[in-house]
């Protein structure tokens, strides 16, 4: 029997200092989450004037804050190798084989995912960041290329008249490997031995429970035990013993023929394909000048990509090693937590409309006296799917390969290896919650909570069922989604039972509804949560009483924590009829819980990812991901950020506040 409080007593307990809550006593929504005692605690109110938000090509910050552009996509990270010039987009005659050598040593396009890996040497403060380079728009580098909506047969000549294209685009995407350093001046970048990049053609390791697997066995490589490369890198993580964890999200565009190759292929390619289906035509073209993104020719290549990469940042020579034991999904990013017990725990997000939030449990304890104990600590444990309940309780389904269990052979699943293929199929079986996009999952250091970013969904609550990535399913609202038309997304707020990340119970909240404030009714009561009662522009601010004092916020999508335990979003909306993309506070705690303030707003056409903080709290690292988007070369949306004329181009910045101070 559940022995939780009854919901009115967790949801009274929770928000009695805000609302009266008498005679809720069995109401289904989204109660909150029990914090202890530490969650409760004051922290300091973030005390800068919020950043001016609006549209215009520049990168702007709060008063007291100062930026600094650290690395632009084509900046040299290795001596000897010249910055590329933007100057010489004129046309395509720079696309050539000299042009893919010099992009394999500079930093990569479309700056996504950051993190930060101090360096304990001398007294400077000096550090690795690792940027995942997600995507390319072929739009705004090449001309007469107008993107991933070209014309098959046009962009068929197209790539017939640039045979190099290809291979600039897979050295364009990756991660890149920089060394900082900060002095008076503040950060700057230079070449290191530790300066890397890679790439989608970088040899790899496929390890865990899918190694070898018959799906992931292809001609080039009849083992299942090595790949060429990651792309489609969106947010990532670190792991507590010092490495990267890159994800692989939308690499569904990147291969042709897969209708083709459906029409001849065996049942359990066809099964393994339904939950993660690939595309007839290519959004990027690869399948035209590689063969192994042709599904007819690699018809395995596909299931080879859709996993968390762990990479070591401190040694070049290192290879990276994919990681089955996370499943195989639309992987938004691993962000860890160490438990009290030593077990780690990774949080992730499967960022596809109704898909699913997932955590991972090491088996075995970290060791931070014993390095190489940790080397393959993710290659055992046990991956699980949320359910979120009405009564604001939840569990973790594990995705165990069980002859006994609902994942057995009468139901498609083989093995261990097969279960993680096919994860979302896995997590169908099981009752997860459908969820509205849901990107990073971030728990918090300070109060051990988990927030989880689900960035928008216009299709909540249109049908209550409907056929979506292969399968038929639940889409009404309900009630970790209570919104329907969702376009400005939200942020849910867990609590594992015990505080301890090996817990398959937790509770949650709906800690905020994005959108305008002032647009349609603000929710303080958490009462006016349940699944419906909200309008698509209501909004709920963790239950802070005062709208006015809140800002704009929509879409969000990476997340991060600073030292002081506030939330830090950054955002990834694209409605014409809104602010640009920015990054903003929100308080977790105390009297201001729920207060947002904006810090930065972003160029035209771009959004905004990384939120990376320095240890000390006093450099927050951000992307600016794909300025200009929505333009091309011969009708420009951004300059940013070289202005004077010159194409737009991603970025990496470092905001401090002009004091010194924690920002």
């Amino acid at each position: 029997m559940d022995q939780r409080p009854e919901f009115a007593a967790v949801l009274a307990a929770r928000l009695s200092r805000r609302t009266v809550l008498a005679g809720v006593a069995g109401v289904g929504l989204a109660a909150c989450a029990r914090l202890p005692t530490q969650a409760d605690a004051p922290s300091p109110r973030s005390a800068f004037r919020n950043v001016a938000s609006g549209k215009g090509d520049s990168f702007t910050v709060a008063d007291g804050y100062r930026h600094k552009v650290l690395a632009r996509w084509g900046d040299s990270l290795f001596t000897g190798t010249p910055d590329f010039d933007t100057r010489s987009l004129v046309d395509n005659t720079w696309v050539t084989a000299q042009a893919v050598d010099a992009q394999q040593r500079q930093f990569g396009t479309n700056a996504d995912a950051i993190q930060y890996f101090p360096l304990r040497t001398g007294r400077a403060a000096r550090g690795l960041v690792c940027v995942n380079n997600e995507y390319f728009n072929m739009e705004l580098v090449f001309t007469e290329h107008s993107g991933v909506g070209m014309r098959h047969e046009a962009r068929k000549a197209w790539m017939a008249k640039n045979p190099h294209a290809v291979k600039f685009m897979q050295a364009a995407h990756g991660v890149s490997i920089v060394q900082l350093q900060r002095d008076a001046d503040g950060w700057a970048r230079f070449a290191s031995p530790y300066s890397r990049r890679v790439t989608a053609n970088t040899p790899m390791e496929i390890m865990g429970p899918a190694r070898g697997h018959p799906l992931l066995r292809t001609n080039a490589d009849p083992t299942g035990t090595r790949v060429f490369g990651t792309f489609a890198n969106c947010s990532a993580g670190k792991t507590p013993w010092g490495t990267y964890l890159t994800s692989e999200e939308n690499v569904d565009d990147y291969f042709g023929n897969g209708e083709s190759q459906r029409k001849r292929a065996s049942a359990a390619w066809v099964e393994a394909d339904r939950r993660f289906p690939l595309r007839e035509r290519s959004f990027y073209g690869w399948d035209e000048q590689d063969p192994r993104f042709d599904a007819l020719q690699e018809p395995n290549e596909f299931f080879r990509f859709g996993w968390m990469v762990e990479i070591d940042p401190h040694d070049p020579k290192s290879v990276p090693r994919k990681r089955t034991t996370l499943g195989r999904l639309q992987h938004e990013g691993a962000n860890t937590i160490v438990g009290r017990s030593g077990h780690v725990a990774a949080y992730m997000g499967d960022d596809e409309k109704f898909e699913y939030v997932y955590k991972f449990v090491t088996r075995d304890r970290f060791d931070p006296r014993n390095p190489a104990a940790n080397r393959d600590l993710l290659d055992h444990g046990t991956l699980y799917a949320a359910r979120f309940d009405a009564d604001g309780g939840g569990e973790w389904l594990p995705l165990v390969h069980d002859e006994q269990g609902p994942l057995n052979t009468g139901a498609g699943f083989r093995d261990q290896g097969d279960v993680l293929v096919k994860t979302r199929a896995g997590a169908d079986v099981l009752g997860a919650t459908t969820m509205d996009r849901p990107e990073d999952v971030e728990p918090s250091p300070i109060t051990g909570r988990i927030y989880v970013a689900c960035t928008k969904s216009e299709d909540r609550g249109v049908t209550d069922q409907r056929d979506w990535f292969g399968r038929q399913t639940a889409t009404g609202v309900n009630p970790a989604n209570p919104r329907p038309d969702n376009r400005s997304g939200h942020i849910i707020e867990i609590a594992e039972d015990g505080d301890d990340v090996r817990a398959t119970r937790f509770t949650w909240n709906v800690f905020l509804l994005a959108g305008k404030p002032s647009e349609a009714r603000y929710l303080v009561d958490a009462r006016d949560l349940a699944a419906g009662s909200p309008g698509p522009k209501d909004t709920y601010f963790g239950g802070y009483a005062s709208a006015a004092d809140q800002v704009e916020i929509h879409c969000p999508d990476n997340l991060g924590i600073d030292p002081q335990g506030r939330l830090w979003i950054v955002t990834d909306g694209d409605a014409d009829d809104r602010p640009n993309n920015g990054c903003f506070v929100m308080e977790t705690s105390g009297p201001q819980r729920g207060l947002v303030k904006q810090l930065a707003s972003g160029p035209n056409g771009s959004e905004i990812s990384g939120c990376e903080f320095t240890p000390d709290g006093r450099t927050l690292f951000l992307s600016i991901q794909h300025p200009g988007e929505g333009g091309s070369l011969a009708k420009p949306r951004s300059h940013w950020p070289d202005g004077n004329g010159l194409p737009a181009r991603a970025a990496m910045v470092a905001i401090e506040r002009e004091d010194g101070e924690p920002v």
